[in-house]
């Protein structure tokens, strides 16, 4: 499993070239719930970024995804990747639980 850390790089003054990409992005965070490849997201408070989950991928695959993201390609935000092994969930997560391999 993935926490995919977004930290916008655009000035704090130019939220606009955030926003201007904000339905782009969307649309990018739609596609990845639809492939079942995200499980939650959200903005950072204070809003300076945000957060992903994901799950099912490989690390590959997750840094691909975070480049294709809108805010990425426009140069506005950067991605931390962090992956972890998710020993415990609830059970709505039940799917995305690893064992780990001892």
């Amino acid at each position: 499993m993935f926490v995919m850390e977004l930290t916008y790089t655009a000035p704090v003054e130019a939220v606009e070239a955030v926003e201007e990409q904000m339905d782009a992005h969307i649309a990018w965070l739609d596609g990845y719930y639809a492939a079942g490849v995200f499980l939650a997201s959200g903005r950072k408070v204070p809003r300076d970024g945000g957060v992903i989950l994901a799950g099912g991928v490989s690390r590959a695959e997750i840094e691909r995804i975070a480049a294709e993201d809108p805010f990425t390609v426009a140069g506005v935000c950067a991605y931390t990747v962090t992956e972890f092994i998710a020993t415990k969930t609830s059970a709505d997560l039940s799917t995305v639980r690893e064992n780990p391999v001892v």
